[in-house]
């Protein structure tokens, strides 16, 4: 399991070039997962949100920006101060909050939807993590994680594999100066449990109705869940 303090340590160090690194690492296509997580979401207008690991906000801005109140919520202090400037449009659709997703400051069954996007890797206890945000949403509420996977196949997975544990770290390293952090990525993705897996602990933490969706051949998981009613 991560270790909470270097993790904090981490991603604090990384902050400044955090987004821009998402994009070039991805090519952009982690901003087009996001608005597809949002989509698998339903309606939004009117609907209260809470955004575990927000990080800088990239998500917590689409749910906003689908008329969504959201509650974005990150342990790394640096990360969360980024992401209110992205909402300056709408200052008042989202509050961002330094806090733990183990221990969310939302009360019980306040929420419609509760999301992370690639943040549940980082959690000390995934699982735990799993039952925190079942614990914020209403009855029938939607869980939303959207995580690094795995592609099938020997063709697709080695290339990926390539791509992960030699070419990302090196473009993550020259351009953030920070080696530990383009290590700590792909060895925890790699590490991670396939998407048949973590669905199980989905429907073990109490969620219904489970589902996932692989993206772009694999690379990413939209997994989903209701609360129970």
């Amino acid at each position: 399991m991560p270790e909470p303090t270097q993790v904090r340590s981490m991603f604090s160090r990384i902050a400044g070039i955090y987004d821009l690194l998402n994009r070039v690492l991805s090519l952009g296509i982690d901003q087009r997962w996001r608005r597809l997580t949002v989509r698998r979401a339903g309606e939004l207008s009117g609907a209260l949100v809470v955004d575990a690991c927000c990080g800088t906000g990239d998500l917590s801005v689409e749910f906003a920006r689908k008329g969504a109140q959201v509650i974005g919520v990150d342990f790394t202090r640096e990360m969360v101060a980024r992401a209110p400037r992205k909402l300056e449009d709408r200052p008042s659709s989202a509050t961002f909050i330094h806090g733990d997703a183990l221990c969310l400051p939302v009360p019980d069954h306040a929420c419609d939807v509760a999301s992370v996007a690639f943040g549940i890797r980082n959690v000390a206890d995934p699982d735990e993590g799993l039952r925190e945000l079942r614990r914020v949403l209403k009855p029938e509420g939607r869980v939303l994680v959207l995580e690094f996977t795995t592609p099938p196949g020997r063709v697709l997975g080695g290339l990926y594999k390539l791509y992960f544990t030699k070419v990302l770290p090196l473009i993550g390293r020259l351009l953030s100066r920070d080696r530990e952090a383009y290590e700590y990525l792909p060895r925890t993705v790699l590490a991670w449990p396939n998407p048949e897996d973590f669905q199980q602990q989905m429907e073990a933490a109490g969620f219904q109705d489970c589902g996932y969706q692989l993206l772009t051949g694999g690379i990413a998981c939209l997994h989903w869940g209701d609360a129970p009613a």
